[in-house]
């Protein structure tokens, strides 16, 4: 069987749980992968071949291949299979204790990284991340703004040891810190930052039912969902550590649950800060900005 055949099965077979086209972006990902070729390379080097039976696999590709599908039929993330995922251009190391980055978070970032390039003191920058997961805001933001001071914190271990390794791989100098951030004890290891970012858990609890499968099977609880009793504690909590721990020409950017971005906002007004909601590029309210008045 050629490659080109074993692309359409595969692609076949994943049409069981996803969309068609859904299904063809996930197969050009695992087969780019799997055989080390671009979809456009693979089309070329099966033009070059006059006898298509040796455009085939090796029986360790197909082994591999058959591993991610039944993986994937089980409605696991094609980036937890491939142990990848690209946020800003880049390629982070991803499995099951840290969420996939998002690309409403790239947003946020390239808000953040517009906000400090346009300022008279960006040089220097101090930055601090909180919930740090994969570690794709931070190091990004250090990769773009290299003349800043990154920090980046989490409550697992288990995630910081993801972002240390995506810090190192991609050559990007952060301080981590293993941090319960709701204890606000804890708060008084740090100094003041001129940034304050964070995409916390937002989900409340009883919206799980609405997540898709791969979602609430396969991705960390502990970096999505929030009680239903207290759903804002994250910001109010990060509203409370910038009164002292935020420059006087600090900035917050937080992203934010799309149905709530208004009471968001609100907290961060109650706290003495003059808040701004950003929408993403389909229109939805997820992002927030605060300062000092």
């Amino acid at each position: 069987m050629t490659i080109s055949q074993d692309y359409n099965d595969f692609c076949t077979a994943l049409e069981k749980i996803y969309p068609p086209s859904e299904s063809k972006n996930i197969t050009d990902w695992v087969f780019e992968v799997v055989t080390g070729k671009t979809k456009s390379e693979r089309r070329r080097d099966e033009g070059r071949h006059k006898n298509p039976q040796s455009d085939v696999l090796s029986a360790d590709q197909g082994h591999i291949l058959k591993k991610y599908l039944n993986q994937l039929l089980q409605h696991t993330p094609v980036q937890y299979v491939l142990g990848e995922s690209y946020f800003y251009k880049r390629r982070f190391y991803v499995n099951e204790h840290v969420l996939i980055p998002r690309p409403e978070t790239e947003e946020l970032v390239e808000w953040i990284i517009n906000e400090i390039k346009q300022s008279d003191h960006w040089k220097n920058t101090t930055i601090l991340d909180i919930g740090t997961g994969s570690g794709c805001i931070p190091i990004v933001l250090k990769k773009e703004v290299p003349d800043s001071i990154v920090h980046a914190l989490d409550v697992s271990s288990d995630a910081l040891k993801v972002a240390r390794k995506n810090a190192s791989d991609l050559k990007a100098e952060i301080d981590f810190s293993e941090v319960n951030f709701l204890d606000e004890d804890q708060w008084k290891k740090f100094k003041t930052f001129d940034i304050v970012v964070s995409n916390p858990p937002y989900i409340p609890i009883t919206e799980s039912a609405k997540l898709d499968k791969n979602v609430t099977d396969f991705e960390p609880a502990l970096a999505l969902f929030v009680e239903d009793n207290d759903p804002f504690i994250f910001y109010e909590k990060i509203s409370r550590f910038a009164q002292t721990h935020l420059s006087s020409d600090g900035k917050i950017f937080v992203e934010v649950h799309e149905e709530y971005a208004d009471h968001v906002k609100t907290i961060f007004e109650k706290n003495g800060f003059a808040a701004f909601i950003r929408k993403d590029i389909y229109g939805k309210e997820r992002m927030i900005k605060a300062q000092f008045p």
